[in-house]
């Protein structure tokens, strides 16, 4: 296990940067510690977060959802389905990287590339976005949202612990993945790309005709623009003006809730799955993760093109929830659907408490709501048994982004 450690900046990293035209952000950024402002003592900040990456990590059977294989690889289960999936992996990479766990960074991304890359046919280059755990390939189609926390948590780690040889060159696993989702199907090369080259939004699966509200990271864009291909920095640019102005439509006015998939306009997306009966125009699993998103990008980048707001409205809008500590499957505009009870009860507050990011500090009534979320996720503990996984995962980055621990790496 690799312990937490405080970033270091010496006069030859400053150099370094400064030779390259601009300062790094971890240089010269401050990152917001909610709790602190919240009134709860730094020193128990930084106990807690090693109590939960250690739980999340190496906790017990019902706690964890790590677990090493071999001498060089692991996975993160979903606990829930008993698979290891794209989402799971590269969020568990992202993770590793901002709390300085090389180790295990490694190995979940061998594993990735051992099992669930995909080196040939329609999908090459991509990632099976579902695997069993003993590597078998569930499915081979991927899902976008892997590909863009995995290009990301490579770059960073390439800044943090500098490249290796392999698949261990991290910069240039990274630019690989950024440009098959851009590039496939063009020049020859088969497949579809996994981003909408008319309107820059990314697409729920490649060959869809609409999107993931919770996919939009124009924040990871932003970092793509510098780093991607240099051929392919202007497609992100544009990406992370279309996402911004994207989650501004697709949040809803009253709740701040955004739909788990909709169409391009941001309207909720009724249409049924060729694959599936279930619902997707609502207000659950997928879509708790929309203000989480917002409430980061706007502590990295303090850009607000109409988004923000969502997240004053989803705090204001599940007060009472939060006070009967019950939450939901709901509409969009509200509505509770009949019968119903979040499947992730934890996922909810979590998310929602980490788009306090979003709020800027002041003697406002926002502010106070905002810490109060903070406050309340401060005393929730993480979710034991089964069904952790989703819940975790969304704990884990709500823990890091509040505590100022989400960070960019350059």
């Amino acid at each position: 296990m690799c312990k937490l450690s405080t970033m270091k900046v010496d006069e030859e990293s400053n150099n370094y940067w400064k030779g390259k035209g601009f300062m790094s952000t971890e240089l010269t950024k401050t990152y917001r510690n909610l709790f602190e402002e919240a009134g709860i003592d730094p020193a128990l900040v930084k106990q807690r977060l090693e109590e939960v990456k250690q739980t999340f990590f190496y906790g017990a059977d019902d706690e964890r959802v790590y677990f090493p294989v071999g001498e060089d690889m692991g996975y993160i289960t979903d606990t829930g389905n008993d698979d290891v999936r794209t989402e799971g992996m590269s969020y568990g990479m992202m993770m590793c990287v901002q709390l300085d766990m090389k180790e295990e960074f490694d190995r979940l991304w061998k594993w990735s590339k051992t099992y669930m890359w995909m080196d040939e046919g329609f999908n090459e280059g991509y990632f099976a976005w579902s695997c069993q755990l003993d590597g078998t390939k569930n499915a081979n189609g991927p899902a976008p949202d892997g590909e863009e926390f995995f290009a990301l948590a490579l770059f960073f780690a390439a800044h943090r612990w500098g490249n290796g040889e392999g698949i261990f060159d991290y910069t240039s696993q990274a630019k690989d993945i950024l440009r098959a989702c851009i590039h496939k199907g063009q020049n020859g090369r088969i497949g579809t790309p996994m981003w909408n080259h008319d309107n820059h939004q990314i697409l729920f699966v490649p060959g869809a005709d609409f999107t993931d509200p919770s996919y939009h990271l124009p924040h990871f864009y932003e970092l793509f623009a510098q780093w991607a291909d240099e051929e392919d920095r202007e497609f992100w640019k544009k990406a992370v003006k279309a996402s911004r102005d994207y989650l501004a439509v697709a949040c809803h006015p009253v709740t701040g809730f955004s739909a788990e998939y909709a169409e391009f306009d941001g309207s909720p997306m009724s249409r049924p799955l060729p694959w599936t009966k279930d619902r997707h125009d609502w207000f659950y699993s997928d879509a708790y993760r929309t203000v989480a998103n917002i409430g980061l990008d706007y502590e990295w980048y303090g850009v607000d093109a109409g988004q923000r707001i969502a997240a004053e409205r989803i705090q204001e809008y599940l007060l009472q929830a939060r006070a009967k500590e019950e939450y939901y499957i709901y509409e969009i505009d509200g509505s509770v659907v009949e019968g119903s009870k979040a499947h992730h009860p934890l996922a909810i507050p979590a998310t929602v408490a980490q788009s306090a990011l979003a709020i800027p500090k002041g003697d406002t009534k926002a502010y106070e709501t905002a810490l109060g979320w903070v406050k309340a996720f401060w005393d929730m503990p993480l979710r034991t048994g089964k069904y952790r996984y989703y819940d975790n995962c969304l704990y884990m980055f709500a823990f890091l982004a509040l505590s100022g621990n989400y960070r960019i790496w350059r």
